[in-house]
């Protein structure tokens, strides 16, 4: 009974990468009170669940508007998250060029959409609704968000804990997984799209 929720988790886990937007966070809100952080972190979980729910349940809808088909999508998608797993896994790489100064609209935007839930996490969630239904996929989804949430209102502990290098090499694996899932997606959409 468990299984189509653990298989819905753990691709979402792994796109949404919670740890490794940990130091982005802090270059982020380093000069920032507790209060301001926390307004931020609210602000980004909200916006990042708001935007992965109604793609989950619009993405179908919209689809069907454009002709594009779900293995149309796996194969798109798988491409995209392996080239965004790719050009995450070169040296120097970085999500995003972002700014060190304070805005109100920062939980919005970077933080809420594209880093916490970009591409990797829309294709992953779609796929994931497709694959295991609305339910597990919700429910999966929420409680990655509140994974983030948790991560990012502790981001300090976290980094003293881990240390740099290990937050660094703990999104480079969660890096490598993506390009397989990427993979896998490619390979179901092939499938779906001309052996059925």
């Amino acid at each position: 009974m468990l299984k189509p929720y653990i298989l819905s988790f753990i691709p979402l886990f792994v796109a949404v990468d919670a740890v490794g937007n940990i130091p982005i966070f802090l270059s982020l809100v380093e000069h920032l009170s507790k209060t301001q952080r926390n307004k931020i972190v609210f602000d980004a979980v909200v916006t990042a669940t708001a935007v992965a729910v109604v793609f989950m349940f619009m993405g179908t809808w919209i689809f069907s508007l454009l002709g594009i088909t779900i293995p149309d999508f796996q194969i798109a998608g798988g491409a995209l998250l392996f080239i965004i797993a790719a050009r995450l896994l070169l040296p120097g790489a970085q999500k995003s060029a972002l700014t060190n100064s304070y805005d109100k609209g920062m939980g919005v935007f970077p933080l809420g959409t594209p880093l916490i839930t970009g591409p990797a996490v829309l294709a992953t969630t779609l796929m994931m609704m497709n694959s295991f239904g609305a339910l597990a996929t919700l429910i999966a989804l929420i409680l990655n968000m509140f994974f983030v949430w948790f991560t990012l209102v502790r981001a300090d502990i976290i980094i003293k804990v881990i240390g740099p290098s290990g937050v660094r090499a703990f999104s480079k694996i969660m890096y490598i997984l993506l390009a397989a899932i990427a993979v896998m997606m490619i390979r179901h959409g092939v499938t779906g799209a001309f052996l059925r």
